[in-house]
């Protein structure tokens, strides 16, 4: 294991995205949980993720702190593993899943049942089948359709616990595609034009439901605490609108999630203690104003739990420079990593595993594949002297990005290992063409 050295004063900011644990080396690399980058990229290969535990268990503590009395409930989307849940569920928190796949997964794998909430804006026969077979604990109906399809399947003499998703109204998250709080995409129902209110009065009259509270999820990667604070405003409305016409107090409100990480240095991460401390307050004076008991309050983290804990590694295969752009090509690409093409994304690679006294210069991190918009990362300050061979390390990536892979091109997943207190362990083994060759049967 290589020595690691204080980090010198220039190189604070650089490391600044980059899990808790990472130390600059005596050779240009970098240890996370210490381990060296180099070391894990040569026994497991590139490209492969690593992901920190100890960043994983301290950033579900970070939440337990900042929401007490409230259920800290895992967004397995983001990314998920048998380990991973081993974690969040050691740790104390709940899971949301969005398919009958997430769901079987993490129930055969030991999560308790009846702290998963199930999501989905198109639930399938099959997904609200499983969730019932399983006993999942919250179902959240995201469209009037559901309320007569799940009550159908509910098995005689007994009740479903259910959520309504509330839309809002507030436009809020760092791309238009992750903004779900408005009425112009397909999640939920709408508070402006009385959809949610149908849908209450609807789920109070089925004798197989019994609703339990109200969802709302204004999108993603928000970086201030007001649309938080405007969008509980609203829903404790709706919840006084509730206890006045019906005489019921819900006793749930789930606030969703979104919490935006800091993917580049320079870059804002939502202030956890800020947000519990500010939404805890404004939903006890929202409801003492609106003279109904405060529910319990449910956060749904995914990103910001799992995101700053990921280091992606990888290999240079070839650099080019095409005029003045300079094109460092690695050897994955959009299929372990299709958001910088899905929503733009930016990322701030480093080189590791040596040391370079080259001026650095803008370069474009590129990957594998077909497609010119392959892209990991574009004007990205690399040493000029970069060449194949070397490593390219990007943090910030444990979330979004293997939940979304594909085998395009048939260029298998890449692996993904655990880093703790000096020791790498591997979760996921890679995808061979072997596994890609035994889904194709006919001829």
């Amino acid at each position: 294991m290589p020595h690691a050295v204080p980090v010198p004063p220039g190189n604070n900011a650089a490391l600044s995205v980059w899990p808790a644990s990472a130390r600059l080396t005596a050779r240009g690399d970098v240890a996370v949980g210490g381990v060296s980058l180099a070391e894990a990229a040569e026994r497991f290969g590139t490209p492969v993720y690593l992901l920190d535990e100890g960043e994983v268990r301290e950033r579900c503590r970070t939440y337990l702190r900042a929401f007490p009395d409230t259920d800290v409930v895992y967004a397995a989307k983001a990314f998920l593993c048998r380990a991973l849940l081993r974690w969040v569920r050691e740790e104390g928190l709940g899971l949301d899943v969005c398919s009958a796949g997430e769901l079987e997964f993490a129930v055969s794998n030991g999560f308790p049942p009846d702290r998963i909430v199930l999501h989905g804006n198109a639930k399938s026969p099959a997904d609200l089948s499983a969730a019932l077979r399983l006993g999942v604990g919250r179902i959240v109906i995201d469209s009037a359709w559901e309320i007569a399809r799940l009550s159908a399947l509910v098995p005689d003499g007994t009740r479903q616990k259910v959520l309504v998703r509330v839309v809002p109204g507030i436009s809020a998250g760092g791309h238009a595609a992750i903004r779900t709080g408005t009425d112009d995409q397909k999640f939920g129902l709408s508070l402006t034009d009385g959809s949610a209110r149908h849908a209450i009065d609807r789920i109070l009259g089925q004798p197989r439901l019994e609703l339990v509270g109200l969802h709302c999820h204004i999108g993603s990667q928000i970086t201030t605490v007001k649309p938080y604070l405007t969008a509980l405003r609203r829903m404790v409305g709706l919840l006084a609108q509730v206890h006045r016409q019906h005489g019921v107090a819900l006793p749930e409100l789930d606030m969703g999630g979104g919490h935006a990480v800091a993917y580049r240095p320079g870059e804002e991460p939502l202030d956890i203690p800020s947000l519990g401390d500010r939404i805890r307050r404004e939903l006890a004076t929202s409801c003492a104003a609106a003279k109904i008991p405060a529910p319990r309050l449910t956060v749904e983290p995914g990103r910001a739990l799992v995101g700053p804990a990921g280091v992606a590694l990888y290999r240079v295969l070839a650099v080019k420079r095409t005029g003045d752009h300079v094109f460092v090509a690695v050897d994955g690409g959009m299929s372990d990593n299709p958001r910088p093409a899905l929503y733009g994304a930016r990322y701030a690679p480093r080189l590791i595993g040596r040391r370079s006294t080259a001026e650095p210069r803008k370069a474009t991190v590129v990957g594998r594949h077909c497609e010119a918009g392959d892209v990991l990362a574009a004007d990205a300050p690399l040493p000029g002297d970069i060449h194949p061979g070397d490593l390219v390390a990007i943090p910030v990536a444990g979330a979004y990005h293997l939940s979304m892979a594909s085998s395009y091109n048939a260029v298998g997943r890449p692996p993904v290992a655990a880093v703790h207190e000096g020791r790498a362990r591997l979760l996921i083994r890679r995808e061979s063409l072997a596994d890609i060759n035994g889904r194709d049967i006919g001829l």
